[in-house]
């Protein structure tokens, strides 16, 4: 594994998620850490004073919760595990809201669950909802929706959520801080040759051996869970770095380009992992044919596709899905994935944006295919 090197990876990174786990929230389940969160929050808003994008992903809400309701003892009954969800989420999004607006920026709460990134046109709306609080300078504060969902009490420690948020918001770089300094080769408490690891290729299989195999009693919200989100997050072409949350200055030192924690790079860059994935997307469950004026401005103007330019609407889809755009002779120029359903598009087909909201009862994308969800096809 590579020695400690400064990495231009995060010194570039424009728009960053910042992952924390419980044990650094809570102050090992003491209840919230305000100093702690003050001091990351601290560091959250200088970054955004520098032009970059941040998302805090973080964990917390139980603990918090249990403290509140007096209780010593982890409950194993789910209901009141989302009880104390529930009570906890409001002391920490209230926290991470003081903090933030003691160093001049603004916070929302966003909550999700797996099930909203899978589902297609969730997968959409959570996105924009996101780009739009980031384009403001809002640090939005993520966490699991607990209340409401089994599995994600029960597996992992937000690890994975913060991968795909990575994913979801095409993220440069995921930061997940952790009481660990970063992975090595070995348990260091058992292991006197154990290494420390400052920089692998994410996706590596030999990091999952390292950090106990997927089976082994630390995968519940272990080191190998940050090892596979590191993995999930290099799919769209985020590299990851695996840092010790007490650390001072750490994210302010890593967007410097200071080697901290463990560096694991994406072999894929960004748009390259996007587009590829795009233009292997076998399932086109539809397609618009466009008039010469859209397909000249999609194919060399680098364009968007506006509906205004489509003149017809074929097959059966949903917002989100991935379609066909075709010039007038019927071949294909592009694809991408589009904003509006079938049956919406066909309402919007030759029309301006400033007619959506008559035709379909609220105002959406002004674009059918937005050029950053385009890839061309010749």
């Amino acid at each position: 594994m590579q020695a400690p090197s400064g990495s231009p990876v995060l010194r570039n990174a424009r728009r960053i998620v910042v992952k924390v786990g419980s044990s650094l929230v809570t102050n090992e389940g003491r209840g919230l850490d305000a100093e702690a969160i003050g001091q990351w929050s601290e560091q959250l808003a200088a970054l955004v004073k520098d032009g970059r994008e941040v998302i805090m992903v973080s964990s917390g809400a139980i603990a918090e919760g249990m403290k509140r309701l007096g209780w010593h003892t982890r409950p194993k009954a789910i209901h009141e595990l989302q009880a104390a969800a529930a009570v906890g989420q409001m002391g920490l999004v209230q926290m991470y809201e003081t903090k933030l607006r003691e160093n001049g920026i603004g916070s929302a709460q966003v909550l999700l669950t797996h099930a909203d990134l899978a589902d297609r046109e969730r997968y959409l709306n959570a996105r924009s909802t996101l780009l739009t609080l980031l384009q403001l300078g809002i640090v939005p504060v993520i966490n699991e929706n607990d209340t409401v969902v089994n599995d994600e009490i029960k597996f992992g420690d937000n690890d994975t959520l913060g991968a795909l948020v990575a994913n979801l918001v095409e993220a440069d770089a995921l930061i997940i801080l952790t009481d660990q300094m970063g992975l090595y080769t070995a348990d260091p408490r058992k292991d006197p040759d154990a290494r420390f690891v400052h920089e692998a290729k994410a996706g590596d299989t030999s990091l999952e051996a390292m950090a106990g195999g997927a089976g082994s009693s630390i995968g519940r919200g272990g080191m190998i869970t940050k090892i596979l989100a590191a993995k999930r997050a290099a799919g769209s072409g985020a590299s990851t770095v695996i840092a010790w949350g007490r650390e001072p200055q750490a994210l302010i030192r890593l967007t410097q380009g200071e080697a901290i924690g463990t560096l694991l790079v994406a072999q894929t860059q960004k748009m390259q992992a996007r587009k590829q994935w795009m233009a292997d997307h076998l399932q086109l469950r539809g397609a618009v044919t466009v008039d010469p004026g859209a397909a000249s401005m999609v194919q060399g103007g680098g364009k968007s596709l506006l509906p205004i330019g489509m003149t017809a609407v074929q097959g059966d889809f949903s917002r989100g899905d991935v379609i066909a755009i075709k010039d007038a002779s019927g071949f294909e120029i592009a694809r991408g994935l589009a904003n509006y359903s079938s049956s919406e598009a066909r309402l919007i087909c030759r029309k301006m944006s400033s007619e959506f909201e008559k035709l379909l009862g609220y105002t959406g994308e002004a674009e059918m295919v937005h050029r950053t969800n385009l890839i061309l096809s010749r």
